[in-house]
């Protein structure tokens, strides 16, 4: 179907507009609750009552360690002593400071 929408009205052209709209809404409110039954199925092949029960049912993040140095600078910046090590005590290694000045 081609339009040629030089020859419409500004009046028709909104009226397109409001039409693709609600058409684009429709679309993708049956979309979503395709994908929620879909997800719905599922939780309830794997045992759960509903698929709020299976998101609640999440495992719970890992905690991360405590703190065990802080920036003197910046006492909100912390660093565990794993992993990657942040700027701030590259920054102040690299200047020679050694690493218990910022022990807590």
């Amino acid at each position: 179907m081609d339009i040629d929408y030089n020859d419409l009205t500004l009046e028709e052209l909104k009226d397109i507009n409001r039409k693709s709209a609600a058409a684009i809404a429709d679309y993708e409110n049956r979309q979503k609750k395709q994908a929620i039954q879909k997800a719905t199925e599922i939780a309830k092949a794997a045992g759960f009552s509903s698929l709020e029960e299976m998101i609640a049912a999440q495992p719970a993040k890992r905690p991360q360690g405590e703190a065990r140095y802080r920036n003197p600078e910046n006492p909100d910046m912390t660093w565990t002593g794993r992993g990657r090590k942040p700027g701030w005590i590259i920054e102040a290694l690299k200047a020679g400071k050694p690493l218990d000045d910022f022990a807590i």
